[in-house]
């Protein structure tokens, strides 16, 4: 059973986890979606203003055009110019106007995003109708040969678009200048921009998570919770079926040795069988009232309070305890000044006799038991060296049933209501319990009663 809990947990768990993945897929999606729209709205708006440069000044793309036709010449009557065409054409001097021109434009057109931006040079070919065509330079889009702009980088920009255009040279018709720019932008408060569009998707995406999470975790703990209870039934009935066998077996040879004539005629054997029969009478009754009285809640325990003086009633219990368990040895230190607290003394009475008897159902030898007032509560503390509780299991201590395994098995005998009845009790008066344990080094109990 443990078994198929654990794979249909297992398999639970990888299911939300390809269930998360598919939603981190599709919020990626939406995102490159949403990436690419904003691209496309920008690349539109900057095609609009770049549509014709001269709009931006028409006297510096003259010059422009005046400098592709001067190194065109220059290319023409001297072959070795062209390694110096690249250097003459990054300096030239309509960089900073246009750079000025274009972000005027910009700003109007973008006032609530900061674009930088670059124009770089890719081509620079010469061609004629005779010969073949001579590539000065054809480099894939470097910030290096920006030509104008104040973008640092194309690391984080994008391509709005290229321009190809042409130039003839003014002496010779024949020869022609084929350039290739490419204007690069990068918005960069792009990404808040980006985010506040899908604001929607990311907290619907988020809730739809955690929501799927929380129900996981919720299923998978009343799974679990489920099987604790059902394993602590099972336990119940299996102890409940043991202490019920041994008085109904007695009682079954008692009666069949009754009706037997040779014992009917033997008073004193007769009697002494009716004794048995009643006393094991008395112990069935006395595991169904356990049963009945133990197992209820503290809000349903009617309390008979009376003023009691502590300490005297403490003495008292642990002079019949010592009737029953003459081994174990008691040691005591009551806080000298009696305390009178008012309090069911039967209930309470029997919670602290429970602690006592589980203490030497677990192999205790020595118990010391002490008593203090601190902070309007009077504290009594139960210590024996027992074997001692692990960590892991004392939170359970004090549930219904719950009995402290030893390895994978119950040896000792009992119905798992001793605690839990202590601390109902304990709840009724308004107090607390508490243990401190540690595995082969005892346990403490402290149980903290109101004196108000």
């Amino acid at each position: 059973m443990k078994k198929k809990i654990n794979l249909l947990i297992g398999f639970s768990a990888l299911v939300l986890l390809l269930l998360c993945a598919i939603q981190v897929y599709l919020v990626k999606t939406a995102y490159d979606y949403k990436v690419e729209q904003f691209h496309t709205e920008v690349k539109e708006k900057i095609g609009n203003i770049t549509n014709n440069y001269t709009e931006l000044d028409s006297s510096v793309f003259l010059k422009k055009d005046a400098l592709y036709k001067s190194l065109l010449e220059k290319i023409i009557h001297n072959k070795s110019y062209r390694y110096n065409v690249k250097s003459d054409l990054l300096a030239n001097e309509y960089r900073d106007i246009l750079t000025l021109r274009l972000r005027e434009k910009l700003n109007k057109e973008f006032p609530e995003s900061e674009i930088t931006f670059a124009v770089v040079v890719n081509k620079f070919i010469v061609f004629n109708n005779t010969t073949e065509t001579d590539t000065i330079f054809s480099e894939k889009p470097l910030i290096g040969n920006s030509i104008y702009g104040d973008l640092a980088s194309l690391d984080n920009a994008f391509l709005v678009r290229n321009y190809v255009g042409t130039t003839s040279a003014i002496q010779n018709g024949n020869y022609k200048l084929l350039t290739e720019d490419s204007l690069y932008v990068s918005v960069h408060n792009a990404e808040h921009i980006i985010l506040s569009r899908m604001t929607s998707i990311l907290i619907l995406a988020i809730f739809s998570m955690v929501v799927l999470i929380t129900l996981f975790v919720i299923t998978i703990k009343s799974l679990i919770k489920q099987k604790k209870v059902s394993d602590v039934k099972t336990d119940f009935i299996n102890n409940i079926t043991h202490e019920l066998k041994t008085p109904l077996s007695t009682l079954s040879v008692s009666t069949k040795m009754l009706s037997r004539p040779e014992i009917k005629e033997n008073e004193a054997i007769f009697n002494t069988i009716i004794d048995t029969v009643e006393r094991q009478n008395n112990r069935l009754q006395n595991i169904i009232d356990q049963v009945m009285s133990n197992s209820l809640g503290f809000e349903e325990i009617e309390l008979q309070k009376e003023k009691i003086k502590i300490n005297s009633l403490l003495k008292t219990i642990i002079a019949d305890f010592n009737l029953a368990f003459p081994n174990i040895n008691i040691h005591t230190h009551f806080d000298q000044n009696e305390t009178s607290l008012t309090l069911d003394k039967f209930h309470l009475t029997t919670a602290v006799t429970n602690v006592l008897e589980n203490a030497v159902k677990y192999g205790c030898q020595n118990i010391t038991i002490s008593t203090q007032n601190e902070n309007g509560y009077f504290q009594l503390r139960l210590q024996d060296d027992g074997i001692g509780i692990s960590k892991a299991k004392q939170h359970l201590l004090f549930e219904k049933f719950y009995r402290v395994e030893q390895g994978n098995l119950h040896n000792t005998k009992g119905l798992g209501l001793g605690l839990y009845y202590v601390d109902q009790i304990v709840k009724a008066h308004k107090g607390s319990v508490n243990v401190m344990s540690e595995l082969g080094k005892g346990a403490s109990f402290t149980i903290s009663l109101p004196t108000f």
